[in-house]
């Protein structure tokens, strides 16, 4: 990774990052059919991959260092493209480090706890990557659009006043700051999706007999509250974007697009970590080179003693030669 590929990446992604402290009003401030730098498909084959070949080596030092985690918050309206953004970006990182977790209508055992405490028990550990499809800010979207469901969190009517959607966006900030200060860090990305652009991916559900089991008729009842979402999604953002968990508004309408914006942040945020692979001490050398001596005296008749150094080397004694005849070629032009 360079330092101009980094740049690059910071200006691509700045306009989809909510300033800390700016008052947000989601259907003015930011258009689902957005186009970073006027990136248009035909001009864009290939940033995926890149973008998905730069996790996979971020995240295999991300494990190897195992110091520092990475929680991935994803918010959208239904059909949004959540699964379909974690199946594409994160195709190319070892299984291993990677762990998405979902979060459906909360158990018994879930509302006999605070608000938080579920999120709190699948949070990624050091070197991982944690992914929440739908994540604690449910807590102030859904909830907040159907009251009905703070009562069911079984709360003293002290913490059900006027207030509590402010102290809310509080404590939710409080706790992601003590993760980053814990060597976290929170990646929050909003998908947003047009309501046209919604309408016509649930016809596709329907008209699609291979997606009819992605299709629910709650999807259409929840979307009478579009309004409703609008408001709560425009607070929230406002609320909750900090400078160490800012929000990202993703737009959302075109798949292709939405994918590679999701992978430039992820990467950025990868940047700013900068894990390492971790170096070994002199004991250490001292042993591996005592390792490769006993393996080397191994190797069979005409086998290579280490063949991948003797690949390795013949690939490298095979550029020189190669640079050395462009650089003849070179000169002969110039002759």
């Amino acid at each position: 990774m360079t330092a101009k590929q980094a740049r690059r990446i910071a200006e691509f992604i700045d306009p989809l990052r909510v300033r800390p402290g700016r008052k947000v009003n989601l259907a003015k401030d930011f258009d689902p059919a957005f186009r970073p730098l006027g990136l248009r498909r035909k001009n864009s084959a290939g940033l995926l991959d890149q973008g998905i070949a730069l996790l996979a080596d971020y995240q295999r030092r991300l494990a190897a260092e195992n110091t520092h985690g990475v929680l991935l918050c994803l918010q959208a309206l239904d059909a949004g493209g959540k699964d379909g953004t974690i199946r594409h970006v994160m195709s190319g990182v070892n299984p291993q480090g990677v762990r998405v977790e979902g979060f459906k209508v909360p158990s018994t055992e879930e509302l006999d706890h605070d608000y938080l405490w579920r999120y709190a028990c699948r949070l990624p550990a050091r070197g991982d990557i944690g992914i929440f499809n739908r994540s604690h800010y449910e807590e102030v979207l859904v909830v907040r659009v159907h009251p009905q469901n703070l009562d069911r969190q079984k709360l003293p009517p002290s913490a059900k006043g006027a207030d509590v959607w402010e102290r809310r966006y509080r404590e939710i900030n409080d706790w992601e700051r003590y993760l980053s200060d814990n060597g976290f860090s929170v990646v929050k990305l909003f998908l947003n999706l047009s309501k046209e652009e919604q309408r016509t991916r649930f016809l596709k559900r329907i008209d699609v007999p291979e997606r009819n089991w992605k299709f629910s008729a709650a999807d259409v009842h929840e979307r009478g509250y579009w309004d409703d979402y609008q408001r709560a999604f425009s607070e929230m953002l406002s609320a909750t974007s900090t400078p160490w968990a800012p929000w990202y508004v993703v737009p959302a309408d075109r798949k292709w697009l939405a994918r590679i914006c999701a992978a430039a942040v992820l990467v950025h945020t990868l940047i700013g970590i900068d894990p390492q692979y971790p170096t070994v001490s002199d004991e250490v050398r001292h042993d591996l080179a005592e390792a490769r001596k006993e393996l080397e005296a191994e190797a069979p008749r005409g086998a290579a003693r280490d063949p991948y150094l003797a690949e390795h080397e013949g690939a490298s004694r095979d550029g020189k030669k190669a640079e050395k005849r462009n650089a003849e070629k070179r000169k002969k032009v110039r002759t």
